[in-house]
């Protein structure tokens, strides 16, 4: 039985290297055409530009921008090369802490794992899973550890009316220094039933968790700002992003009027 692989097609330099490397990086099987080529049968998915996508005749085509997010893409191509059912349900397991560990799972195949860059970062992951799962049921289960982190990406994801389960974490964080740690865990959270979760977590929230977010959000605005208490609180409750939060504390621009002192007329020549 041949190997199926990827067609990457497209005559933009830029982003023919940051896809080859991107596929190479997973050592994914792959082959290089212009738009217009010829796509062998072996292959089960295109990965094109958007201005190039009408050239392609293939039934599984991907685009793809460059410096784009890559975890849903290679999700979506892990999909298009295996041999997952196609109506089956995706589970995503997310192990919370400062950089969520997460899992895409179909059945007993996993899509993708590794790590996004804050709990806030879940909003355009799912977004993102949406975009190329566009069909597809998704389950989502966040391990109960790490209050702070956890009631922030339950509470975005219940808010987004998706399909939440708690699971107790207890045996699903691995032993030793193996890494990446968050992945593995989060594959067990995906594995493991949890308890529905309809309504945002309600959680008291300490002062050292405040204190916390504000200094995240001076370190986020480079010094520039500090978001307020009440802010920091609706941060950690998933009711608003500390991106978000940051945009509520700028200060407004200052109009610009005209010039002040008495106007001098300029003599014609």
């Amino acid at each position: 039985m041949r190997t199926r692989s990827v067609a990457l097609v497209t005559r933009d330099p830029a982003l023919y290297h940051e896809l080859a490397g991107f596929l190479r990086e997973r050592r994914l099987p792959a082959i290089s055409l212009f738009p217009g080529d010829r796509i062998p049968d072996r292959v089960a998915v295109v990965l094109t530009s958007a201005e190039e996508r009408a050239r392609i005749d293939h039934p599984r085509v991907l685009v793809a921008a460059e410096g784009g997010d890559r975890r849903a893409l290679g999700a979506a191509i892990a999909h298009a090369l295996g041999s997952t059912d196609p109506a089956g349900e995706l589970i995503v397991g997310i192990d919370p802490g400062p950089r969520p560990g997460y899992a895409i799972v179909v059945g007993s195949s996993c899509l993708g794992e590794g790590n996004l860059d804050g709990p806030d970062a879940v909003a355009g992951f799912v977004a993102q899973l949406r975009h190329r799962f566009p069909d597809r049921p998704i389950r989502f289960r966040v391990g109960a550890g790490h209050p702070p982190s956890r009631n922030r990406v339950v509470n975005l994801l219940v808010r987004k009316s998706r399909t939440v389960e708690l699971v107790n974490e207890s045996g699903t964080t691995p032993r030793g220094r193996r890494r990446p740690r968050d992945a593995e865990a989060a594959r067990r959270i995906a594995a493991s039933p949890g308890v529905p979760i309809h309504e945002p977590l309600v959680a008291s929230i300490t002062p050292g968790e405040i204190a916390d977010l504000q200094r995240l959000s001076r370190e986020g605005s480079g010094g520039r700002l500090t978001i307020s208490r009440r802010s920091a609180d609706r941060v950690l409750r998933g009711e608003l992003s500390l991106a978000e939060a940051l945009d509520q504390a700028m200060p407004s621009p200052k109009p610009v009027g005209p010039p002040s002192g008495p106007s001098r007329l300029r003599e014609p020549l």
